[in-house]
């Protein structure tokens, strides 16, 4: 199988210690510099934790997708059902699989579940508003910059240490219907 045609399923209780250890590499670290998603130069300390992620998997209203190569975890994403629009986030792929258009792929299917199977009309999600590149690459795929920002949780160490004291987060919708 190759990473044009993943499978997925909702993640499991049992996933967790792999999701975590997924989006930990694919963001933070010298192992997320392999991919071009990294956040290592302006974060240090953890993207996520296991109670976080096991909220995801379980938690009213939440799924963590999980996409498969020949039944290898490779990339993963949280969608949130919030009542006619969906909330997408946690978004990794295995760094060493970046650029090759799994990332399109998981995309396409965390939307297609949102419309299909939860009625959303949009999805929203944030992102560090610093990070021009991947920014762009959701604009590319149909997603609009709204401006709309929310301050970066400072002094939280659930999501990091950061080496910037100007980051915050921007609001990107794309509408599903």
């Amino acid at each position: 199988m190759s990473d044009a045609n993943p499978t997925f399923r909702a993640a499991t209780p049992a996933d967790v210690p792999a999701l975590v250890e997924l989006v930990q590499a694919s963001y933070r670290g010298d192992s997320s510099r392999a991919g071009w998603t990294t956040e290592a130069d302006i974060l240090d300390g953890q993207r996520t934790d296991p109670d976080m992620v096991a909220e995801a998997v379980s938690g009213p209203g939440s799924r963590m997708l999980i996409a498969e190569d020949g039944g290898a975890l490779v990339a993963c994403c949280q969608l949130e059902d919030r009542g006619g629009h969906a909330y997408f986030g946690m978004f990794a792929v295995d760094p060493r699989r970046q650029g090759g258009g799994l990332g399109k792929k998981v995309l396409a299917e965390a939307e297609r579940v949102a419309r299909d199977e939860w009625g959303a009309k949009e999805m929203h999600m944030t992102v560090i508003s610093v990070r021009e590149d991947l920014i762009a690459w959701y604009v590319r795929r149909g997603y609009a910059r709204t401006g709309q920002k929310s301050p970066f949780p400072y002094g939280d160490e659930r999501f990091g240490l950061p080496k910037r004291d100007d980051l915050e987060f921007e609001l990107l919708v794309k509408k599903l219907a």
